[in-house]
């Protein structure tokens, strides 16, 4: 007994040393910092074939855990944004703007992802315009081992010198769609000097589905004082900003 225990050790021993040998060195074991982006709709859809029907229901996305995400409401009748599991999606009233802080919508459009872990990044001074920041963000992405050729999420936060928001309201029947009428169609400004938090998606390969054609990025924002929230048209960055990526560590 005491000689088939010490074969049965060997045995095992072996076995462990042997699976080891078969992995690359360069191979690296991602903990739960990983994410995966999702999306839900098309804005070329949304655009050419005036498809404004749901896509997802936000309550199948309750329960999920440090849940980032953002896009439009069925219908093009507001815009959803969910930061770390919390909701405050807006829609209009007259000249009003409406807050929903539920799960009970649901959206023609939607990206997002579970990011558990942020990486916080200064950003330079010398980084202003929203060009200087998609490149900006592509090249920190690089640096921190985010793969750029896939979509993935990302935070801003701290205090623009300005941005142009709006909230889209679309009109039932109307099939003639444009960037600028979606603006337009319902309530839309620009807001100095107030702290927000901005969530984005950056991809270079998802141009008219969640990105339009012109940029990398589908940013929206939220104001520290939750009384503007929406899409994000245009900004110019403030002092003492900073970019939060999605954290990846290697073990």
């Amino acid at each position: 007994m005491i000689i088939q225990s010490k074969i049965r050790i060997a045995f095992i021993a072996f076995f462990v040393l042997s699976s080891c040998s078969n992995l690359d060195p360069t191979d690296t074991i991602k903990d739960d910092t990983s994410f995966n982006v999702m999306w839900k709709g098309a804005l070329k859809k949304m655009m050419h074939e005036g498809d404004l029907s749901a896509k997802i229901d936000l309550s199948d996305l309750e329960n999920t855990e440090h849940l980032y995400a953002l896009g439009a409401i069925e219908n093009l009748k507001g815009e959803v944004q969910i930061f770390d599991s919390k909701p405050l999606n807006t829609l209009v009233a007259g000249d009003d703007l409406m807050f929903d802080k539920s799960f009970d919508k649901k959206a023609a459009l939607l990206v997002y992802a579970s990011v558990n872990k942020w990486k916080t990044i200064a950003i330079p001074e010398s980084v202003k315009s929203y060009e200087q920041l998609e490149e900006y963000v592509k090249v920190s992405a690089k640096e921190n081992q985010v793969n750029t050729n896939e979509p993935f999420p990302f935070l801003i936060e701290g205090t623009p010198k300005s941005f142009d928001w709006h909230v889209i309201n679309w009109k039932d029947g109307d099939n003639a769609h444009s960037h600028e009428k979606h603006i337009s169609s319902g309530l839309h400004g620009t807001v100095e000097g107030v702290p927000v938090q901005m969530l984005g998606f950056y991809s270079n390969s998802h141009h008219a589905i969640f990105t339009h054609h012109t940029t990398n990025m589908h940013i929206h924002v939220k104001t520290d004082s939750s009384k503007i929230a929406g899409h994000v048209d245009g900004l110019t960055l403030g002092d003492n900003m900073i970019l939060k990526l999605p954290l990846i560590e290697s073990l």
